[in-house]
């Protein structure tokens, strides 16, 4: 009886899981020069995550004053009322879903309702998070747990409902991850932030290199975001006994939101916010030793200031954040905008501009 049993689980697991066909993917030529070519923002459903504060806030924002219609998502309902008054009154289209995105369940509901009200969504984007600070070893495994529910578990789920649609439709959409700077290299006083973050870039990495195997109608961008102004660090769950907070170079949330909005009309394989995050990456790939040397001097002292630090109750961890907000209260040196996203967008113009910028030197040089 007990061995039937068994047989009766094994074939019921293997019903309900499926079989991945290895011969049918590796009868599929390598798509070299995709062609997707996604709506204009005035033309788009977009589904945006943690969208009560910060770089959802932005975007949320941002989207709906090029014409997008918005499905936005959060913990925080009183805040994301507050929005979709704001954006209505402002004759934009908007609905909201209360969620939290480590609950499946929450964002299958998220994806329901833009097909309930739109019939559709042609952009997901997967940007809810938080953060811990503390040293490694005097984080709690259950607060790690939490915060992988929120970072990693949640871009999966938006991630599969993301794609669902978009191949159940036949339609070329846009799925959106929101990385890190530090999902590449690591950070003192965040390691379960950066672990989290390390596993989203691969997450995305890998399933875009699938759906482009399979041919699947799908724009997948990982946003690398430097270090961004908003209440990222009042949000945090922190061990630290002074406040974490931004010091050094910060960039305005604008700039992620725009390579956000760029990425949604215009498949990009990665956007970097700041040269910041290029420079960090690339020096983590060609000197780790060094880079790690570099960390340890310049990242403890940057990622705090004197105020004591916020209890946690006031953690959005576990519970929704204050919302409304699009920034925070950083002490840092603000740029006003990020070249490196102007010149991403326009590749070829960047190239002439360099290029003609390197012969008239060259001339200069000669006259003398």
């Amino acid at each position: 009886m007990v061995q039937n049993q068994e047989e009766q689980n094994s074939h019921n697991f293997t019903e309900t899981t499926g079989k991945t066909s290895t011969a049918k993917l590796e009868k599929k030529p390598v798509q070299m020069n995709r062609n997707i070519k996604l709506k204009e923002i005035q033309d788009q459903v977009i589904v945006i995550t943690g969208a009560s504060s910060g770089i959802g806030l932005v975007t949320a924002r941002m989207a709906a004053s090029q014409g997008a219609k918005l499905v936005l998502a959060a913990r925080n309902e009183e805040a994301l009322q507050q929005l979709v008054d704001e954006l209505r009154n402002q004759g934009n289209s908007a609905v909201y879903v209360k969620a939290d995105v480590g609950n499946e369940n929450d964002i299958n509901k998220i994806a329901e309702t833009a097909i309930n009200e739109y019939g559709r969504f042609d952009t997901w984007v997967n940007n809810a998070g938080v953060t811990i600070y503390g040293h490694a070893m005097d984080v709690s495994t259950e607060d790690m747990k939490r915060m992988f529910q929120t970072n990693f578990w949640g871009v999966v789920y938006g991630s599969k409902a993301a794609v669902k649609h978009f191949k159940e439709r036949g339609v070329p959409g846009a799925l959106i991850n929101v990385g890190s700077l530090f999902g590449g290299k690591g950070d003192v006083l965040q390691s379960t932030y950066s672990a989290a973050k390390f596993a989203v870039h691969g997450w995305t990495d890998s399933i875009r290199m699938e759906l482009e195997k399979e041919n699947a109608p799908v724009s997948v961008t990982l946003i690398h975001p430097g270090r961004i102004d908003t209440p990222y660090n009042e949000h945090a769950r922190s061990y630290l006994d002074k406040q974490p907070a931004h010091k050094g170079m910060i960039y305005p949330p604008e700039a992620v939101a725009d390579a956000i909005l760029f990425s949604a009309a215009n498949p990009k394989r990665d956007m970097y916010i700041g040269s910041q995050a290029k420079i960090y990456e690339w020096l983590g790939s060609l000197m780790p030793r060094l880079t790690d040397k570099l960390v340890e001097w310049y990242l403890y002292p940057t990622q705090h200031d004197s105020r004591p630090s916020k209890t946690t109750r006031e953690s959005a961890l576990y519970h929704k954040g204050y919302g409304m907000h699009e920034r925070g209260t950083n002490k840092g040196w603000m740029r006003s905008n990020s070249m490196y996203v102007k010149a991403s967008k326009r590749p070829m113009l960047t190239l002439a501009l360099a290029g003609g910028a390197a012969v008239a030197y060259s001339v200069m040089k000669k006259r003398k």
